[in-house]
């Protein structure tokens, strides 16, 4: 089971990729300056117990579904990424920070909430 984990702010998208069956992280990274001319994306992907690989990408980047687009491409990538599609990824988790008094805890996203 692999968990996508985003903490998207007004102008960056931190992420991890976790497989949650061992807890280990899989990937990391972070895409920043989003809106701005010089955008960037870091991706450091763990795809075995001894190794490391880089992404590094810079290029304008419009707006977070962009950044969201690059880094489902450096997951998927074939020689660095971690999973071969979208499919491997059983649940999303995004840090949300709108709960003000009435949720003081992590919160499952419901129709009702």
């Amino acid at each position: 089971m692999k968990y996508l984990i985003i903490n998207s702010g007004s102008s960056s998208i931190k992420y991890q990729v976790i497989e949650m069956t061992t807890e280990t992280v899989l990937a990391t990274g972070l895409v920043e300056r989003i809106g701005e001319a010089a955008g960037r994306l870091k991706n450091i992907a763990f795809p075995g117990s001894d190794r490391e690989l880089t992404t590094v990408i810079e290029q304008p980047i419009a707006d977070h579904a962009n950044g969201m687009m690059l880094v489902i491409a450096a997951l998927t990538d074939g020689e660095k990424g971690v999973i071969s599609d979208t499919s491997e990824i059983t649940a999303v988790g995004h840090r949300v920070v709108h709960g003000g008094e009435q949720f003081l805890h992590s919160t499952l996203i419901t129709p009702e909430v």
